[in-house]
Formats: structure tokens, sequence, C-alpha cells
């Protein structure tokens, strides 16, 4: 900065300046700096803030390379760096990875959340908690060999225990994050003719699927992200359900089978005696401009007129809040998930057994797997792929 700009703001001051080298003026721009530890990454930090033309960042940047010890960042590095120094945890590094990729409003809020540490304070709640049952544990191990001492703990630690289990089943059993990310998947199924990619087309909002008469003209699954009311959603056409000959087609029945096994939704548009899982499904009588509707459907659409479809959008709508995470409330992923089910089930072991050293080290477990949710312990192996996800310097 100095050999650049010629001065050093005080620190958290923007100051303009002439940014200059060999004598050339590159730029006026403002200069900031953030001594460490108090700054973004923990570390020493500059902030130049250039005109924003390609020509002058590009001088900035030859201009930098000149000079003895410094380099392009790698992807992630500063955030990287940050979670390295204790400026943020790891799970706060994922919620700015979740940010940096949101498309929708609600992705948005939840990456804020995870970003804003949300899930840390939760953790570190719960980790208190934790610490404060081992103590009274260890307390009583460490005076039960001077004779008739209660080695179990207190009906009200007990109870405590219960609850934190409770609570952390009702945390697991939340939407997962990734329907926010990746959409809930909605699967369009019935038999060959039905009108499935017609339909597609129409909530998508594009010709993403070829219609036509013929039946079987869908013959492998065809997806089209969109959004619905706020709502990511991946549609995804099936070939039409049916007994056939034909190689290729029957290898398209069995994608499609496979895809409603993974379904969050399904929009089943065949006779609703054939839909194997009612609690998934969206019962619809298609083709309504053509055909009488069904009583047993859940209504009637035509994707030719546009006859029920609003209906059925409002319908989606309701259908899908309920499988996404709720607004301002902490929604974790695969990888929470499974430190959290680890936590759970060592807390299940203590308030099961009756042996005071299996308590104890149960309640060691826990507090080791709630350390990997904020990336404390166990996820070296994992830090590579997180930050190799961010752009460039980030």
């Amino acid at each position: 900065m100095l050999a650049l700009a010629g001065v050093l703001p005080e620190p958290r001051t923007a100051r303009l300046a002439n940014l200059r080298h060999h004598g050339e003026v590159l730029d006026r721009a403002l200069v900031i700096r953030f001594p460490g530890p108090h700054s973004v990454t923990g570390e020493d930090v500059a902030e130049l803030h250039l005109h924003g033309g390609r020509s002058v960042v590009a001088a900035i940047l030859a201009a930098l390379a000149e000079l003895g010890g410094l380099r392009a960042a790698e992807p992630g590095e500063f955030t990287r760096r940050a979670f390295e120094h204790g400026r943020i945890d790891l799970s706060e590094a994922e919620g700015l990875a979740d940010l940096l990729m949101a498309e929708t409003q609600s992705q948005r809020r939840a990456a804020q959340a995870l970003a804003g540490g949300a899930l840390s304070r939760q953790v570190e709640a719960w980790l208190a908690r934790l610490l404060a049952l081992a103590a009274e544990l260890e307390a009583l191990l460490d005076f039960s060999d001077e004779g008739d001492v209660e080695t179990r703990l207190s009906v009200d630690s007990r109870s405590a225990l219960a609850t934190l289990i409770a609570e952390l089943e009702a945390f697991l059993s939340r939407p997962p994050v990734e329907r926010l990310r990746d959409g809930i998947k909605v699967v369009i199924a019935g038999p060959p003719n039905s009108g499935k990619s017609s339909l597609l087309n129409v909530l998508a909002g594009r010709e993403a699927a070829i219609t036509s008469e013929i039946a079987g003209t869908t013959r492998d699954l065809v997806e089209a992200p969109t959004a619905i009311g706020g709502a990511p959603l991946l549609l995804v056409d099936t070939a039409g359900l049916r007994d056939s000959q034909d190689t290729i087609e029957a290898i398209g029945v069995e994608r499609a089978q496979a895809s409603l096994a993974t379904a969050d939704l399904i929009l089943w548009l065949g006779d609703p005696d054939d839909c194997a899982d009612r609690d998934r499904a969206i019962l619809i009588h298609p083709k309504a401009d053509i055909s009488t509707s069904d009583a047993r459907a859940d209504l009637a659409v035509s994707a030719k007129t546009g006859a029920g479809v609003d209906d059925l959008v409002r319908l989606l709508i309701a259908r899908t809040r309920a499988l996404l995470p709720a607004e301002g409330e902490v929604a974790i992923n695969a990888r929470h998930r499974t430190a959290l089910k680890d936590c759970l089930d060592w807390l299940r072991e203590a308030e099961g057994s009756g042996d005071p050293l299996i308590v104890a080290e149960a309640l060691r477990q826990a507090r080791t797997a709630l350390d990997r949710v904020t990336g404390r312990a166990g996820v070296e192996d994992m830090l590579d792929a997180l930050f190799g996800q961010f752009c460039i310097g980030k």
C-alpha cells in the first residue's frame, strides 16, 4: 500500500490518494487499512477502492504483481484465513458460500442466518448445557471413592438431558436446506400421453419438454428448474408409466420410477387408484378441456386452455411451504444433520445408561459431535472442497 499510495491512513479510516507506479498516476482511489487481529481475516488487511474500469484494475494488479511478497488469492482464501484465525466458524463459512450462490429470497435469508452465526449460537448454547451436565457428573465421580456417594445425575439434570434430547429431535425434523438450494423435486408422472410434458411447460413458463400427440414421446427425464411463489422447484417430466417391449422406453420407465421414489412432491396425471404414494401426491385430472372431470382428483387442469392452472399453482405454493425451512428458521445441511444426529445418539446413550463412566464418555462424545458443526474438530477432510467453491479471492 505504501509503495502505491505513498501514505498509510489511520486504521479504519478511508483516505483519498493518488496510486502511483514508476511515477505514473494509475488511479485516484480510496485507501483503507485494517490491522490484525481485528480484520475480516485476523491478519493485516488493506483495501483499495478503485474506479471500476478494466484498464484501471489491470494496471493496479500489474503494479502489485511487481511488488515482492504479493500474489493473487486462491478461491475462498480470504474466507479460509478468517476461519483459520477464528474470525468465523465453519458453519458461518458455509452460510457465506450459500449466500454467494443464493438465487431466491428464501435462499438469501437462510444463507444470511447461517452466515450471521444463528446455528453457531444455538450450538454454543447446547454445548454450555452439556458442559454443565458433564461437570456435575465429573464432580460426582471425583467424590465417589469417599463412601456411599450418589454417582448419578440429579433429577433436575436428568430432566435437562431429556429436554436437550427433545430439542435436538425437533431441530433435526426441520426441512433440509438442500431443498432451498437445489429446489423441491416435483415429479410429474402418469401413463403415456396424459399431458405431463404440456403441464411441465406451462408450470416452467417455457418449452422445456417436447410435446406430441404420439404416446411415449418422452423417454427420459426432463428437468426444468423454476420458482413458483418464491420457492425454488425442480420440475421433472417422466416417461409414461406402462409395460413396454421397447428397450429404450423400458429404460425411461425405470428412470421415471426411480425419480418418483426420490420426489418431494408428485403431480399424478393418471388414475387416482394407480397412485402408489397419496401422501406426496397431488391428484390431477388432466386435459380437462376434452374430458369429464374425475371426482377423485384434487383438481382438474387443462394445459391447453389454462383452466385450473392457477388453482394448481396455489396448491403447489401451499404444499411446498411445509417442505421448506420457515422464514427466520435456521436451516441445516447434510453435514450439520450428520453431526447433530451423532450428538443425539450419544445423548440417548447417556440417558439410557446407569453406568456413570459410560454416561461421562457419552457426554464427551456428544460435545465432540457438536464441535464438528462449528469446525472445532473432525472437519479437515472437507475444508478444501468447501473453500474451493468460493469465487476468486473471496
